[in-house]
C-alpha cells in the first residue's frame, strides 16, 4: 500500500534543528544541500530526504522500498509502499513491464500561485487548457491541480522532465476523480492517481503509482 507523508520545513530554519537532521543524511545527499544557495532551499532538500528516513523508520521498511519525494513552499512530501521498487524491461511491442513485482510511484507537491494562461497552453493538451481556462475564477488552482497530477506521472515513469507532457492526457471520472485518458504505448502498466487536500487553496498534492491499493489519508510529521 502506497502511504503519503508531509512535514513543514520551518523547524529545520533553525540551525541546531537543521543539523541534526543534516547529520543523518547519506554523504551524496548532503553534497546535493550544500549546493543550494538559500536556507529555505537547503531546509526542502534535506527535510524531503530526512522524512523519507522518518518514515522508513517508523514503518520498517527496506532501502528497495519504492518511494518518491517533492517539495515546494515550506512543505516536503514522501509517498512510498512497502512494495520493492519495480525493475523493467522492455518486453512485446516496445512496452516497459515489471519484473519483479515491484511498483513505481511518482508524487508532487505544489504552492498555487498566480500564472499566465498561456503557460497552460504550452504545457497541457488542448482539452486539458479548455478545462483551465474555462474556470476563469479558479485558473491558478486548476493549473496546479493538472501541473501535479502530469508530474507524478512523469515522475512514476522514471523519464520526469525528459517525457513531453502533452504526451498522455489527463481527464475526470464521474466522481471528479483523476484519470489517465492516454499515455505513451510503452507504458502498458495501470497507472492510477490519488490527491490530497491540505490548505486547499493554497497546496496541490497528487500521487501517481502502479501500486493499487493508496491510503486515503494523508499523514502529517514535524521535524
Amino acid at each position: 500500500m502506497v502511504r503519503v507523508y508531509l512535514a513543514e520545513i520551518a523547524p529545520l530554519l533553525i540551525e541546531e534543528t537543521y543539523q541534526k537532521y543534516f547529520r543523518e543524511l547519506p554523504l551524496w545527499r548532503q553534497e546535493k544541500a550544500l549546493r543550494i544557495r538559500d536556507a529555505k532551499g537547503r531546509a526542502r532538500s534535506v527535510g524531503a530526504w530526512a522524512l523519507w528516513q522518518k518514515v522508513q523508520k517508523e514503518r520498517g521498511l527496506e532501502e528497495t522500498s519504492a518511494f518518491n519525494l517533492s517539495h515546494s513552499g515550506k512543505y516536503v512530501l514522501c509517498a512510498c509502499s512497502e512494495r520493492e521498487v519495480s525493475s523493467d524491461q522492455v518486453g512485446e511491442s516496445n512496452k516497459i513491464v515489471q519484473v519483479n513485482g515491484g511498483c513505481k510511484i511518482g508524487c508532487d507537491l505544489e504552492m498555487v500561485r498566480k500564472i499566465r494562461l498561456p503557460m497552460a497552453k504550452r504545457f497541457f493538451c488542448p482539452a486539458e487548457y479548455e478545462w483551465i481556462a474555462g474556470h476563469k475564477t479558479e485558473q491558478a488552482e486548476w493549473f496546479f491541480r493538472y501541473w501535479v497530477l502530469k508530474e507524478s506521472f512523469m515522475k512514476a515513469t522514471r523519464r520526469g522532465m525528459g517525457l513531453d507532457t502533452r504526451s498522455f492526457e489527463i481527464g475526470w471520472n464521474e466522481k471528479m476523480q483523476p484519470v489517465l485518458l492516454r499515455k505513451p504505448e510503452e507504458y502498458g502498466e495501470n497507472y492510477v492517481y490519488k490527491e490530497y487536500e491540505f490548505r486547499p487553496k493554497e497546496v496541490k498534492i497528487a500521487v501517481c503509482t502502479t501500486d493499487l491499493e493508496i491510503d486515503e489519508k494523508l499523514h502529517i510529521r514535524t521535524f
